[in-house]
């Protein structure tokens, strides 16, 4: 079996809190705190969450963007997460992002065809006409006209700077692209497009996709496993069609009954949940979801519940599915 293009172990992003006129360290902001998981060739992750549960930091250790506290990062069987800057170089081409704002992520003083060419020439791939006619066909599979690669990025809708954006991803033609919630800031006609135009460019060229993302419709319709965060932490692990349809993890739940169903014959029970997300300055002992879940028992206080397989490929987290069996609360 071939090696997954992504493969994260045990990855924590700590960051440190400083005190005093020595600056000591106080304490620990535990954004990401040991998370796994793999992305195959051709196969979209899609990691959900609350806001403030890690996501965004933990695709940003992924891409090196910020330097994990600790974990393996491993892109097509190599090790990147220590690699120092001159190393990890050649590793760059091969992975990629698409943020959420395509207006912040874009140079206002470029032309949006230097934008998107920016990456061949770092890399020595291609100039002038070559470089030119490049970036055209980039435009173009992008659903973009060719003529529009001298205009400039406020001259653009918010989904044609995402279009651009998801071009300069491309230009390098990379084995995985991270999305960090790349529709959320588009209209929802808009977002379906450029969710559509991702499937596309994913079936054409075999990308894997890190897709980060709050909106649990869009996970739905993107991708092939979905990864549960909350507080730093993977609670569930499945493959999308399990866990839409038979989400165990109480927190998978609740989330999942927030989802509006387009049919209003159909009604859903709601499960709102009680008091706030703890801080990840200082999470609650035991399991991190015990203060605000309604099936929490004395030994969630205490015992911090590892990751367990309940059937082929589907993981979770919780003490009420100890040993593949459901414990009564």
């Amino acid at each position: 079996m071939p090696d997954p293009v992504l493969e994260v172990t045990d990855l924590k992003k700590h960051y440190p809190i400083k005190k005093g006129l020595l600056r000591r360290t106080v304490g620990n902001v535990y954004a990401v705190d040991g998370i796994s998981f793999s992305v195959a060739e051709g196969e979209t992750l899609g990691l959900v969450g609350e806001s403030g549960c890690g996501k965004s930091t933990a695709a940003r250790a992924v891409m090196r963007l910020v330097e994990p506290t600790s974990g393996s990062i491993k892109l097509e069987g190599q090790e990147i997460a220590h690699l120092g800057k001159k190393e990890l170089r050649p590793f760059r081409r091969e992975m990629q992002i698409v943020f959420q704002d395509p207006f912040a992520s874009l140079d206002p003083r470029m032309t949006v065809g230097d934008i998107v060419g920016e990456p061949l020439q770092v890399h020595g791939i291609a100039r002038g006409s070559e470089l030119a006619d490049r970036v055209a066909g980039l435009f173009t599979q992008v659903g973009l006209r060719a003529e529009q690669m001298k205009l400039f990025p406020h001259q653009f809708s918010g989904g044609q700077r995402q279009r651009i954006c998801i071009a300069r991803a491309l230009a390098l033609n990379p084995k995985l692209i991270v999305g960090d919630e790349p529709v959320s800031a588009l209209d929802v006609s808009i977002q379906a497009q450029v969710i559509n135009l991702l499937v596309d460019l994913q079936q054409e060229k075999k990308l894997s996709y890190l897709f980060i993302a709050h909106d649990l419709a869009v996970v739905e319709h993107i991708s092939h496993r979905v990864a549960v965060m909350y507080l730093g932490k993977i609670v569930e692990y499945a493959d999308k069609k399990t866990l839409f349809s038979h989400p165990l993890h109480p927190y998978t739940e609740a989330l999942l009954s927030a989802v509006p169903i387009p049919n209003p014959k159909i009604k859903r029970k709601k499960q709102i949940l009680v008091g706030d997300v703890p801080s990840p300055v200082n999470p609650p002992p035991g399991c991190s979801f015990h203060t605000r879940c309604p099936h929490a028992m004395p030994r969630c206080k205490s015992e911090v519940p590892q990751l367990q397989e309940m059937s082929t490929g589907n993981w979770v987290a919780c003490h009420l599915h100890q040993g593949g069996k459901a414990v009564a609360a």
